[in-house]
């Protein structure tokens, strides 16, 4: 069902349609558990990242949310007034990354053992994400996805050579100059160009940003 993370790319913004929702209760979909790790995986990654794990933590952390979510989707009843996918896939991801923080604890120390004072036992503890602080590294990798994809979609649709001034200037922080010297474009034309493009990307961000506000629920 999962496969390599580094060749993902989204296809779609990341509020799981309802449609795709269903489709994931058969395990067999391949293409609908494929279409939902493209959705969702640098969301998860991200997340586990930022709470403090490593990157094969991480990765591992994607893969088992994964595996968790293909357990589960009998059991999740799509309702927003109830609870979001998104909400609901924020705590099977936290469980799984707090998994991982459990597993770094050395497997032959007693915590209950009397010899054991408190300043020891506090530096034995790990870090274990609460719901609030992952819930605010959540919504900010939401935020983050949202211009990734964002970025995605204008890519695909975008002239090759007007994306590749774009991405030049204003994602690499090349110079105008510089960008015309290696595109061969003249300096007007990467001016109007970059707006032109950072304009497309600005407009499919809000338009994101309306879906998202129906999907959270």
């Amino acid at each position: 069902m999962v496969t390599s993370m580094r060749a993902a790319t989204p296809h779609e913004f990341l509020p799981t349609k309802r449609s795709l929702i269903e489709r994931l209760r058969d395990l067999d979909d391949q293409p609908s558990w494929r279409e939902f790790f493209d959705l969702y995986w640098r969301l998860i990654y991200g997340a586990a990242i930022r709470a403090g794990l490593s990157d094969q933590e991480a990765e591992d952390v994607v893969q088992e949310t994964v595996i968790g979510v293909a357990r589960k989707m009998g059991e999740f009843k799509y309702d927003p007034k109830v609870c979001s996918f998104k909400g609901w896939l924020m705590h099977v991801t936290r469980c799984r990354i707090a998994d991982r923080f459990r597993r770094r604890r050395p497997q032959n120390v007693s915590f209950a053992a009397p010899t054991l004072d408190t300043s020891t036992q506090e530096s034995l503890d790990l870090p274990d994400p609460s719901a609030n602080a992952l819930e605010e590294i959540w919504d900010e990798e939401w935020t983050k996805n949202i211009l990734d994809v964002a970025m995605e979609q204008v890519r695909r649709r975008a002239n090759p050579e007007h994306y590749q001034i774009f991405h030049l200037h204003t994602i690499k922080g090349l110079s105008v100059r510089d960008v015309a010297k290696l595109t061969g474009a003249s300096v007007p034309k990467v001016y109007v160009t970059c707006h032109r493009i950072g304009k497309l990307v600005k407009e499919e961000v809000q338009r994101l940003e309306q879906t998202a506000a129906h999907a959270r629920g």
